[in-house]
């Protein structure tokens, strides 16, 4: 099938001049700069979107999906609730825990942390935190023994390894005639775990929960339950569902979404200034096509007059150069949305590489919670960037053809 002239005389500029190629090279340009700025922004939102997946991975590894909570702060018929939360639809495992503020201290390195009492034998079922343990074990808590596992960083920060101990000081004291004498308790380190998030590594030690309940005294009271759901993504209703099903006194429910709102509403946030910012640099680019297209209309102004007297309408000669603007674009975007999506997949390695090199760290886990750069790309975010890219170049040829339609025949053969 032969191809419309319109479509091989407009491709025949863009490749070369019959006296030089200076508006080739310029076409080029014009691709080249559009595709820095799509594949920048495919970069930038797939290191968004890794940014967003590895935290809340690494969240579900280490905490509950969800909690069942007394309205009072406490639970005291924990073991009916934990038998009617696991004949729940969706429910996975239910364990119970008691949680408190505590500070831990170690001579003069001293640390505030959440100290939680669970269960071992229980604990492995609701989280991936057991796994995360790299020295001792979870097993190891045992009754009545004050044990207790400790997060990597908090066990840097008291200066303590497996086999030292610390005192567990209780926010709440007892009374004496000489004052308020802060409950304290010594308990000896029998493990360490290290989750991949400083939030948990930091402010996190497990005791058994025997030994918490009777350090915080609360009898034979818990905390809550803790939930482990078969679809973690959908907590919210689930966990609401199983608390109206349990009935009772009614419960105070949270859930992991809930704990880290605002992280995650901070990121699609910043996802979103994030995309239109960038775009401006897509936007650029793709203007440039007007100037790219200009020029070419300027040297041609003899050819098109010829294309006139022989026949050609307005409409050719505009389908003519829209076909330039049009395979600019084209070029531009896919070559962009190739080059975001290579540099995305490898861009844990290109970071590595440059933090060797110069001898630095670009990103602090206590900062971002993680201390590598992961990046995931999403096919409906490169489908997104690629058809505003491409409206944009398509909008960016409009007025350049229009006025190659334009041209007059008689003026533009005046002096020739």
């Amino acid at each position: 099938m032969r191809l419309p002239y319109e479509w091989i005389i407009g491709t025949r500029y863009l490749r070369s001049t019959h006296r030089r190629g200076f508006v080739s090279f310029v076409a080029l340009v014009s691709v080249l700069g559009l595709a820095l700025g799509v594949a920048t922004l495919v970069v930038v939102l797939s290191v968004m979107n890794g940014f967003e997946r590895e935290i809340r991975s690494r969240i579900l590894s280490v905490t509950s999906h969800a909690t069942l909570m007394g309205l009072e702060g406490t639970l005291s018929n924990w073991q009916s609730v934990q038998r009617e939360a696991l004949r729940q639809p969706g429910v996975q495992a239910a364990v119970p825990y008691v949680e408190e503020q505590s500070m831990l201290a170690n001579g003069s390195h001293i640390a505030g942390a959440t100290v939680r009492g669970v269960l071992p034998e229980q604990e492995s079922r609701a989280t991936g935190l057991a796994q995360h343990v790299t020295q001792g074990k979870l097993a190891d808590l045992q009754a009545g023994q004050y044990g207790t596992v400790l997060g990597s960083a908090l066990a840097h920060e008291l200066n303590v390894h497996v086999g030292d101990s610390v005192v567990l000081i209780a926010p709440d004291g007892i009374a004496t005639p000489t004052g308020v004498v802060p409950r304290m308790r010594r308990f000896r380190v029998v493990g360490l775990f290290e989750s991949g998030m400083y939030e948990f590594d930091r402010g996190l030690a497990l005791v058994h929960m025997t030994d918490a309940a009777r350090l915080f005294r609360l009898g034979d009271h818990v905390t809550g339950i803790r939930l482990a759901l078969a679809d973690p993504l959908r907590a919210p209703s689930t966990v609401r569902r199983i608390a109206l099903a349990l009935g009772g006194n009614g419960f105070y429910v949270r859930d992991w979404t809930s704990d880290h709102a605002n992280f995650f509403r901070s990121i699609e946030t910043t996802k979103s200034m994030m995309f239109i910012i960038l775009l401006m640099i897509v936007a650029v680019a793709a203007f440039n096509i007007v100037a790219t297209l200009v020029m070419i209309v300027k040297e041609k102004q003899t050819d098109i007059a010829i294309l006139r007297t022989l026949g050609a309408g307005p409409q050719n000669v505009l389908f003519t150069f829209a076909v330039q603007g049009v395979l600019i674009g084209l070029a531009g975007t896919l070559l962009g949305a190739g080059l975001g999506t290579v540099l995305s997949d490898n861009i844990g390695t290109l970071v590595g590489g440059l933090q060797r090199l110069l001898g630095t760290q670009f990103i602090d886990a206590r900062v971002y919670y993680i201390s590598d750069l992961p990046a995931y790309v999403e096919g409906g975010d490169v489908l997104r960037i690629s058809a505003v890219a491409f409206l944009l170049c398509a909008l960016a040829t409009i007025y350049p053809a229009w006025r190659a339609s334009r041209t007059a025949p008689a003026q533009a053969l005046r002096h020739e």
